[in-house]
């Protein structure tokens, strides 16, 4: 089978009630990883690239690992998604190379660092779903700026990601805003900013309602419930990687992610995308000084990626069974972009506000 449309899982995940974990890649090992983590329970994949995993693999080498996992794991349905498009030429490209599924971030403008307006936002994201839905693939677009809670400073993530620091009112997705973008766009997804970004710092406490704001999510979920919504810098950040990280040399300070509890309130309310990426480097520089550390004569890179491989698809099979989706890979039909091209066109997967939906 091949890559199949972001739409298709989501909405499968939403008519059952569980969420799916996206994962970052840049290579063959952190792929292959989530594939034995996808195989072993039975998870539908969302594979994610950013601009500057397109850019360090190559396209065509990136293109080639994610066809490989389709044919490998046949029985799994797989996503490719472009993560943060900062603008609808590359979102296009990534289409043309193959990818289901983009993200056209809009909240920011083209530079990826300058907060942009809603209007700009609606504006970008309605072209590429105008485009992308023609050829069968999936939107996902953001309303608000990802960033901090407790400092209002963002945090870049491949180049991406604002400069200096924003209000709290930028770092809050607006449900009211929410309504008029999903109206005006016809998205697939909408990522919510709630006080999450990227990277291992994400706040300097365990997070509490006043800088992890999962009510924001509630309130949009009531607003928008046929909308499948999205929480980006969602890792935990768990203590056990970082001890073993700076009990091999490293040098990571007390840092606190997002709690896999405050991730399920999430899902109850609509989540339907969780996006991971810094627990799985954690895991992976973990392993890897672990064994460089025990054996420092050796020096095949086998080695150190074997267990690499090995202690991200622990992360990834624990993020599978907690956000619900272990079980279901098998229960989804798989079909294509053309399918979906032609449903789109139909008009059958319009988006329904809750005034539309109650009529």
């Amino acid at each position: 089978m091949a890559l199949v449309p972001m739409r298709l899982m989501l909405d499968h995940a939403a008519e059952n009630g569980y969420g799916i974990p996206a994962y970052n890649v840049n290579n063959l090992e952190q792929i292959l990883s989530i594939m034995k983590a996808a195989d072993e329970t039975d998870s539908p994949v969302i594979l994610q690239a950013s601009r500057g995993a397109r850019t360090y693999a190559g396209e065509n080498f990136l293109r080639h690992l994610v066809i490989a996992a389709v044919e490998t794991y046949p029985h799994i349905p797989v996503v490719m998604h472009q993560d943060h498009g900062n603008s609808p030429a590359t979102c296009y490209s990534a289409i043309r190379n193959g990818f289901t599924s983009v993200m056209m971030d809009g909240s920011l403008e083209a530079d990826a660092k300058t907060p942009a307006s809603f209007e700009y936002n609606v504006n970008v994201t309605a072209e590429v779903v105008k485009v992308a839905h023609a050829i069968g693939a999936s939107v996902e677009g953001e309303l608000g700026c990802l960033g901090s809670l407790e400092t209002g400073a963002g945090e870049a993530e491949d180049g991406h990601g604002f400069e200096g620091t924003l209000s709290k009112d930028q770092l809050l997705t607006d449900p009211d805003e929410a309504v008029q973008f999903v109206e005006a766009t016809q998205v697939d997804a909408l990522a919510v900013a709630i006080g999450t970004s990227h990277g291992a710092y994400k706040f300097t406490r365990k997070p509490t309602g006043e800088i992890l704001a999962i009510s924001r999510i509630e309130e949009i979920h009531k607003r928008l419930p046929n909308t499948h919504l999205v929480m980006h810098g969602s890792s935990s950040v768990p203590q056990e990687w970082l001890d073993m990280i700076n009990k091999y040399g490293g040098q990571i300070p007390e840092t606190y992610g997002v709690p896999i509890e405050e991730i399920q309130k999430g899902i109850k309310s609509g989540v339907r995308k969780v996006n991971i990426d810094t627990d799985n480097r954690l895991a992976i520089t973990a392993a890897i000084r672990e064994a460089a550390a025990k054996d420092p004569s050796n020096f095949d890179p086998r080695h150190f990626m074997k267990p690499a491989i090995k202690y991200m698809q622990q992360v990834c099979r624990e993020r599978y069974e907690a956000f619900g989706s272990a079980g279901n890979a098998s229960k989804i039909k798989q079909a294509g972009v053309e399918v979906f091209a032609a449903k789109y066109a139909a008009g059958e997967l319009a988006a329904k506000t809750k005034a539309a939906a109650a009529v």
